[in-house]
């Protein structure tokens, strides 16, 4: 996101710097060297509405680097794995009845067509779903996803998050009974090299390791605006600042932020992931994608990133751990999450054996993975544009209803492009 407004600002004729903590650019699209893959650090993938992804590949002419797949979903229900994410696969699941079968996929159709998510920003995900899919339904199908990725925040999600969800995949399908999904050959790093030099072409400069310490707010006659940003104990002067870190860190950095606003930022909830990354010898199940619902296994689910992109002949698993940061478990260290993966893949394939199948392993963490788009969050959002002259901010949580991706991010940047354009 902040690539992107840079980019966008370059073009205005803008000289933007990007102060960036880690010691590479990206965010969670950022690479590692994994046992010699190189890979994101958080699986990404792409649906046929990333339109803004379409527009800036266009843009930099890498439209040739987008690849689909023709990819499978599974679902491991109670001790076996199904075929799952097609009307056969749904027909022939033994856990629903089949008027539960012909309302789930009726209400999957019915998210499929909806335009406007207003109407649903009121109420629920877990009341919507009861509604369309019943009881039992919601139990075998939702209730385990929403518990083990948001815990005592599982019945606090809006409907029409969950909904712009269901539609993003939903539309990306090549057909009734065939799901495709895009990857970019050479990943997520090809972009991000493009919209890196092509900020340093504009005469804009990205300055690594450089953790921002303070947004720097001063009071006039007219009001506040911003000053400028603390790095390594030095205030750069500069007319504009745009944030585009998670919110809750803002509140850290932004003492002078007027109260309302701080108050506002600081009622946004999210979660934290422990995502556990396996580099296997062989495919796991061939899956891309597959939900788990087994009380023996706490995942919501697993995710075989080759079986979307192949990669180097190797498989990719990623295993995404996510939870409250006040949750005890989130304070274990890595290898406790990867132990737990690769038991609960024992369970879902008694042949695979980690001590010949695994080559490498690894974990992640991020403290603030996935907003929590509460009912009402249209309206609990603070606006982009700050009231303090010269700010502008923006996380994750500015996509809704849409979901976490790499065009959300940069269609969102460029929009805080649009709202900091220079005036002279």
């Amino acid at each position: 996101m902040g690539l992107a407004a840079a980019y966008e600002l370059g073009k205005q004729g803008a000289q933007a710097t990007v102060y960036e903590r880690d010691d590479r650019i990206g965010g969670m699209s950022a690479f590692i060297d994994f046992a010699g893959t190189r890979i994101e650090r958080y699986y990404h993938f792409i649906c046929k509405p990333d339109q803004a992804t379409f527009d800036y590949l266009c843009e930099f002419g890498l439209s040739d680097r987008l690849r689909w797949t023709q990819t499978k979903m599974g679902f491991y229900f109670r001790g076996r794995l199904y075929e799952w994410g097609h009307p056969l696969a749904l027909l022939k699941f033994p856990g629903l009845s089949l008027p539960q079968k012909l309302r789930y996929g009726l209400h999957v159709m019915r998210a499929k067509g909806i335009t406007d998510w207003r109407p649903y920003d009121g109420f629920s995900s877990t009341e919507w779903l009861k509604r369309w899919l019943g009881e039992v339904a919601y139990e075998v199908l939702w209730a385990p996803l929403f518990h083990y990725k948001f815990y005592e925040y599982e019945h606090s999600l809006s409907a029409a998050w969950l909904g712009s969800r269901i539609k993003r995949v939903a539309l990306s399908r090549k057909s009734l009974l065939q799901e495709e999904l895009g990857y970019l050959q050479g990943g997520s790093e090809v972009l991000l090299d493009a919209v890196a030099a092509a900020i340093r072409a504009a005469g804009g400069r990205i300055e690594l390791n450089a953790a921002v310490q303070d947004v720097a707010i001063e009071s006039g006659a007219a009001g506040a605006r911003v000053a400028g940003v603390k790095v390594g104990g030095a205030l750069h002067a500069y007319d504009q600042v745009i944030s585009t870190i998670p919110l809750p860190y803002l509140v850290r950095l932004m003492p002078g932020l007027p109260a309302d606003e701080k108050a506002k930022v600081a009622a946004i909830k999210n979660v934290g992931v422990v995502c556990v990354l396996l580099k296997l010898k062989r495919s796991f199940t061939g899956n891309f994608w597959m939900n788990i619902n087994d009380p023996r296994i706490q995942i919501p689910g697993l995710i075989e990133y080759t079986a979307l992109n192949p990669l180097d002949g190797h498989t990719i698993v990623y295993a995404p751990f996510y939870m409250p940061q006040t949750h005890p478990k989130y304070r274990q260290d890595a290898q406790a999450f990867i132990d737990e993966t690769l038991a609960a893949m024992r369970l879902i394939r008694p042949d695979f054996d980690p001590a010949a199948d695994v080559l490498a392993s690894t974990a992640s963490r991020y403290e603030f993975a996935q907003t929590v788009c509460t009912p009402g969050f249209y309206e609990a959002l603070p606006p982009m544009r700050s009231s303090v002259a010269g700010l502008f901010m923006a996380d994750t949580s500015h996509y809704y209803p849409e979901d976490r991706s790499i065009s959300e991010s940069m269609r969102i940047g460029a929009k805080l492009a649009v709202l900091a354009r220079p005036t002279t």
